[in-house]
C-alpha cells in the first residue's frame, strides 16, 4: 500500500509538472499600438495559449474586460495576442493588464490622444537604428532606461503617459528581422517599460528584411495602399500628422507609394486641424557621415514635403536613420527640417570612418548615440514645435542626456525685417576681380530671434533668372567637430570672379533661427572695370 501511495504521488507530481510546463508564460510584455482618441490596440506574446484578454479601467481596480485574438508567429506554440479596446474617452488615462490562462502582466497605464480642437500640447520621441551591436550589447537598453526614461522623469516628473505621446522609429529595430529570437531579446525586452505605456510606431529599415515577424509584431494604421498594408500609413495626434513610409529596395520606387503620399498631403492641405506633418522613413537623401547610405528616392519625398509646406504654410519634417549619428538640417526655401535620429544602439559611424560630405542643408552633425525629443504646442492661435537632440555621447566621450541641439518652428509666418543693402550700390565701379557684398544688421519683430542665415544672389539681369552667384550661408555649420561658420556675422559675402566691363545686380534676404525668411532686399547694382582700364 505504501508503495502504491508513492507511485501515486510521483504520478501526480508528474502531471502537475507537465501542466506547469503547458501553462502559458508571457514572453514579450504588453506594448501599445495604433492609439486613437477612443481606442487603442494592446499586444503581447506568450509561450502558448489562445486566450487573449485585457482587463482595463480608469482606476487600478480595472473592472472592464475585452477579448481579442491570438496568432502563431514562429510555426510553434508561441502566440502573439492582439486586443483592441474601444469606447474610450479622449485624452484620458487608463490602467490595464493582459491575461492568457493563469499568466497576468503587471498593471500598466496609457493615455488616449486628444482631438486637435482640444489644443493640448504633447511630446514625441524619435530614435532609430537600435539593432544589436556585439561591441555595445546593452546600448539600446541604456538609451531607453538610463536615457529617455530618466530624461523624462527629470524634465517633467509625473507619469510616463502624461509626458510622452508616442515613439517614432524610422527603421532598423533589430540586426536581422528574419531571426525570431532577436525581436524579444534585442528589441522588446530592453524597451518593455517604455512600450507598455507609450504607443510605438516604426517603419521598416533594411535590417528588418521585410520579415513576416515585423508584420506580426506590429498593428499599424491600415490606411495606406490596400495592397501594401502597413508598409506606409499615417497617424494623427492632436494637431500633427505622422506619416510612415518604406524607403527600402523593392518599395522605394513604387509609384503606388508616391501616389498615396500625394493624396494624403492633398487631404492634409485642406484639413484645418493639422498644423504640422512629420514623415519618417529609413534612408537619408543626404548624409554627411556616410555617403554610401544615401538614397535618391528619399529626395523625391523631400521635394513633395517641401512643396506641401510652402503651399500650405504648414511646416514639415522628415525623420530618418540608416547613418548612425545625429544630423539636423533645413531646406533653404521651405519650412522643412531634415533630422537623422540615430543611433539608439547600432555602432556609430565615426567621423572619417567613411566617405562624407559637408552639405549646405546640414548645420549640425554629431557621431553620437542619443534620441530626439519633439515638443508640440497645440495652441491654435500660435502653434509651434521644438526639436531637441539628447545625447548619450559615444565610445570616446560619454554624455548624460546632454542637450546638444535645439530648434523651434512656428506654424505662423514671423518674418524678419528686410535687410538694407549697403555696398556696392548705385552702379559704383568695382576695380577688383571680386566684390564684397555688404548689408545691414538683422532685425526682427519676434522676441529672441537672431540672424541664422543669409541668402545672396548676383545676376546680370534684374529678374535673377540666371545667377552668377547663389550663396546660402547659415550661422553654424558643425562638420567634423568644427564650426566652419565660426565668426561669420552673415552681413557680407564675397562674390566669385567677375567679368570685366559688366553691370551686375544683387540682393539679399535674412533668415531667423525658426526658418522665417525676410523678403528680398531692394536690388542694388555695380559695374566692373573694363579690361583695358586695369
Amino acid at each position: 500500500m505504501k508503495k502504491i501511495n508513492q507511485l501515486f504521488i510521483l504520478f501526480f507530481a508528474g502531471v502537475m509538472h507537465l501542466a506547469a510546463q503547458t501553462e502559458p508564460q508571457i514572453l514579450v510584455q504588453p506594448y501599445l499600438q495604433d492609439a486613437e482618441p477612443t481606442s487603442i490596440v494592446i499586444m503581447w506574446e506568450t509561450t502558448n495559449g489562445e486566450e487573449s484578454i485585457v482587463e482595463w479601467g480608469t482606476t487600478e481596480k480595472l473592472g472592464n474586460k475585452t477579448s481579442g485574438k491570438a496568432e502563431d508567429i514562429n510555426f510553434s506554440e508561441s502566440r502573439v495576442h492582439t486586443v483592441k479596446l474601444e469606447g474610450l474617452k479622449r485624452f484620458t488615462e487608463y490602467y490595464y493588464r493582459v491575461k492568457t490562462g493563469k499568466s497576468k502582466s503587471d498593471i500598466f497605464q496609457f493615455k488616449t490622444p486628444p482631438f486637435s480642437s482640444d489644443e493640448e500640447s504633447f511630446n514625441i520621441v524619435a530614435m532609430s537604428d537600435m539593432q544589436y551591436d556585439s561591441q555595445q550589447p546593452n546600448k539600446f537598453s541604456e538609451i531607453v532606461n538610463q536615457g529617455l526614461l530618466q530624461y523624462l522623469e527629470k524634465e517633467y516628473g509625473g507619469k510616463l503617459p502624461d509626458n510622452l505621446a508616442m515613439v517614432m522609429i524610422p527603421g532598423d529595430l533589430v540586426q536581422s528581422g528574419s531571426q525570431y529570437y532577436q525581436w524579444k531579446d534585442h528589441f522588446f525586452d530592453p524597451s518593455q517599460k517604455l512600450f507598455a505605456e507609450v504607443p510605438v510606431y516604426p517603419v521598416l529599415g533594411n535590417h528588418e528584411r521585410n520579415s513576416v515577424f515585423y508584420f506580426k509584431y506590429f498593428s499599424l494604421p491600415e490606411n495606406g495602399t490596400p495592397a501594401y498594408a502597413e508598409h506606409w500609413w499615417y497617424k494623427d495626434y492632436g494637431n500633427t500628422r505622422i506619416i510612415g513610409l518604406n524607403s527600402n529596395d523593392g518599395y522605394r520606387d513604387l509609384g503606388e507609394q508616391y501616389q498615396w503620399l500625394e493624396k494624403v498631403l492633398a487631404e492634409t492641405e485642406k484639413d484645418d486641424n493639422i498644423d504640422f506633418v512629420f514623415a519618417q522613413l529609413h534612408h537619408p537623401h543626404k548624409s554627411e557621415l556616410w555617403i554610401p547610405g544615401e538614397e535618391e528616392s528619399t529626395g523625391k519625398v523631400v521635394k513633395m514635403l517641401e512643396a506641401f509646406s510652402t503651399k500650405t504654410g504648414k511646416p514639415s519634417v522628415h525623420f530618418f536613420g540608416h547613418t548612425h549619428g545625429y544630423s539636423r538640417g533645413q531646406s533653404r526655401d521651405h519650412k522643412h527640417l531634415w533630422v537623422n535620429v540615430a543611433s539608439a544602439g547600432g555602432s556609430i559611424d565615426n567621423w572619417g570612418e567613411f566617405e562624407g560630405r559637408d552639405y549646405d542643408e546640414f548645420t549640425v552633425t554629431q557621431d553620437e548615440y542619443g534620441f530626439v525629443m519633439v515638443e508640440v504646442d497645440g495652441n491654435r492661435n500660435d502653434p509651434k514645435f521644438t526639436i531637441k537632440r539628447i545625447s548619450r555621447g559615444n565610445t570616446i566621450e560619454s554624455r548624460e542626456n546632454e542637450l546638444r541641439d535645439s530648434i523651434t518652428i512656428w506654424r505662423l509666418q514671423k518674418k524678419p525685417e528686410v535687410p538694407k543693402v549697403i555696398s556696392p550700390i548705385n552702379n559704383v565701379v568695382v576695380t577688383d576681380d571680386f566684390a564684397t557684398l555688404k548689408a545691414g544688421g538683422f532685425t526682427s519683430p519676434l522676441s529672441g530671434a537672431f540672424h541664422a542665415a543669409a541668402h545672396w544672389q548676383v545676376s546680370q539681369t534684374k529678374d535673377f533668372e540666371k545667377l552668377d552667384l547663389d550663396s546660402w550661408k547659415q550661422f553654424e555649420n558643425w562638420y567634423y567637430k568644427e564650426d566652419r561658420q565660426k565668426d561669420d556675422d552673415l552681413n557680407d559675402e564675397p562674390t566669385k570672379r567677375l567679368k570685366p566691363g559688366t553691370t551686375y545686380f544683387w540682393r539679399v534676404r535674412y533668415r531667423d533661427q525658426n526658418l522665417n525668411w525676410s523678403d528680398w532686399s531692394e536690388i542694388a547694382s555695380f559695374k566692373t572695370q573694363e579690361e583695358n582700364e586695369k
